[in-house]
């Protein structure tokens, strides 16, 4: 254990009490047994016992003693499991507690079927690891090594992932290496493992570049490794790495990469790091040779903002950069709109051109957790624009030449809320957090007595997916059509396949139209109020169509208000 400024440590281990000796670099030792099952702490100069920064299992929650884990005691069955990649794949976000009523990893396991049958290849899942309370969406986690108690700890995420590579189903997981939560977090205690002079949104800056950050550094890369090694997963998804602070002449992202790249040649399948960031920077994604940090993918957030403002008419907030059918286009030929041009939302000028990169290298949605849940009653797309535009939206994200990524209940227009929730144990933290959220939404006219607190097992509650929708109009309508986009998809090596740069779009803001042209397709979708005339060839077939009747008539296709058709040309 690492705590190069503390001057004794005692191990704790079920009912004993082991001193341990200080070694080289600040690390401490004893040669007490690992067995599997018991539980332990450490005492810092004769304090409180505290969990072991590197624990493995929190059966009783962050302040709780860790749990040694035996990960060899797990026998997988994906032994012919080969890994995937994302070009042609379509993502799967969800929270675990609230996709199901049950909120566990077994849980999920039981909808994998239906997740193979809607067609996706990747579930990623949001942060798994122990945060404070019962309930949360995981961003404000303190044990990064540990998956949470509730949702099954390390034995349920192993069979949720031995099953998904069973059923041909990748695994992503959500990490946070830029803060740790406020609640249960003891790792200051143990060692400069927070920045002295650089904050986050949310706390204090990881420590990557000040004293004592090498071991700070192997900290996160060990984590990392771990969840590759022990738990088989497919891939990271790095949450918002512009607030990762490095100044390090080898940024912490890419040898984090460097040593992803290494453990995929070691174990002989892909592993992919994704991440995500506002700052429209290439240089996340871009190859090292050329001057990246070589990271395989990064979210592309504007792709969503185009989309969402033309669609509901929000220009609000960080929506007033976007509104126009052209600013959309720009997102659909290249998923950034703002690639080193004025963003008056920023009062500057803002990101660099993509030009050349794969588009793989991008995941967009039309909605996500924070998309939604960052919004002040959690309501989704479903509520907000018609079904018409819904299928609209389905279809841009599908038939595009970028990764997309559905966020769970999307597909059947779920009518449950994702609300932000929290189950801080500390009455003063938790009070604080449901102050500041009326706080927030007040200052964009909220009444704040219509927020919903984050406190309440309610906005938990209310959260959870109700499954019973899907047989439902216009729920069942819906499903089935994503269902049909996504067959489509996977029939067209020409869309799944690689993702060139051949996409032309052309708009008409006067007729509200969209015309998306790429590898023998074209997406003819219609936003205006009025039926559009689109000239395809005689020879044209339509491939599938969001309304009833839809055909190629002498080299004409006529797309009705609200609606999208796609055509082989």
């Amino acid at each position: 254990m690492w705590a190069p400024r503390i001057g004794g440590v005692e191990l704790h281990v079920d009912d004993r009490k082991v001193p341990m000796q200080q070694g080289a670099g600040g690390w401490w030792d004893c040669d007490e047994e690992r067995i599997a099952g018991s539980r332990y702490g450490y005492s810092l100069d004769g304090g409180t016992v505290l969990p072991d920064p590197r624990s493995e299992s929190q059966p009783d929650g962050v302040h709780g003693r860790s749990e040694v884990v035996d990960h060899n005691g797990f026998t997988w069955s994906d032994h012919d499991w080969r890994g995937m990649d994302l070009e042609g794949s379509v993502l799967y976000e969800l929270h675990v507690g609230t996709f199901t009523r049950a909120g566990t990893f077994d849980a999920v396991v039981d909808g994998l079927a239906y997740l193979v049958e809607l067609g996706v290849d990747a579930l990623e899942l949001m942060p798994v690891v122990e945060f404070p309370g019962a309930r949360g969406w995981g961003y404000d986690g303190v044990d990064l090594f540990a998956p949470h108690h509730i949702y099954g700890g390390p034995g349920g995420l192993k069979r949720l992932v031995d099953a998904c590579h069973g059923h041909g189903l990748g695994v992503f997981l959500d990490v946070v290496y830029n803060h740790l939560g406020p609640d249960g977090n003891y790792l200051a205690q143990y060692g400069p493992y927070f920045s002295d002079s650089r904050q986050t949104n949310w706390g204090p800056a990881v420590n990557f570049d000040g004293e004592g950050s090498h071991e700070v550094r192997r900290y996160v890369l060990d984590n990392a490794a771990m969840w590759f090694s022990e738990y088989h997963l497919d891939g990271l998804r790095l949450d918002a790495v512009h607030a990762i602070a490095d100044d390090s002449a080898t940024h912490v992202l890419e040898e984090l990469a460097i040593e992803t790249e290494e453990l995929a040649t070691a174990v002989g399948r892909p592993l992919l790091l994704v991440a995500e960031s506002d700052e429209n920077d290439p240089r996340y994604v871009r190859d090292r040779s050329g001057g990246g940090m070589g990271l395989d993918a990064v979210w592309a957030d504007e792709w969503h903002h185009a989309l969402h403002s033309v669609l509901t008419g929000e220009t609000d907030g960080y929506y007033e950069d976007f509104g126009s059918l052209d600013e959309l286009a720009t997102a659909l030929r290249q998923a950034w709109v703002y690639a080193g041009q004025y963003s008056a939302h920023r009062g500057r000028v803002h990101g660099e051109s993509p030009k050349g990169l794969p588009g793989d290298r991008f995941v967009v949605f039309t909605q996500n957790h924070d998309q939604v849940g960052n919004r002040a009653v959690g309501d989704r797309s479903s509520a907000l624009m018609s079904a018409g535009r819904l299928r609209v939206a389905a279809a841009l994200l599908l038939m595009g030449r970028f990764t997309p990524m559905l966020f769970q209940g999307e597909e059947w227009g779920a009518s449950t809320p994702f609300l932000y929730f929290t189950d801080h144990q500390d009455p003063d933290l938790g009070e604080s957090v449901s102050a500041g959220r009326r706080r927030e939404f007040a200052h964009f006219g909220w009444d704040p007595a219509l927020i919903p607190d984050p406190q309440s097992e309610e906005s938990f509650t209310r959260s959870q997916l109700d499954w019973h929708e899907q047989s439902e109009s216009p729920h069942r309508e819906l499903l089935a059509w994503h269902r049909r986009l996504i067959a489509l998809r996977r029939s067209r090596a020409d869309v799944a396949g690689p993702s060139g740069e051949a996409v032309d779009v052309e708009v008409d803001e006067a007729t509200g139209t969209i015309d998306l042209s790429r590898d023998g397709l074209r997406v003819l979708a219609n936003f205006g109020t009025n039926p559009a005339e689109f000239t395809v060839g005689r020879t044209s077939e339509m491939l599938l169509a969001s309304y009833p009747d839809a055909a190629v008539a002498r080299g004409l296709v006529q797309v009705p208000p609200d609606a999208v058709a796609i055509v082989a040309v």
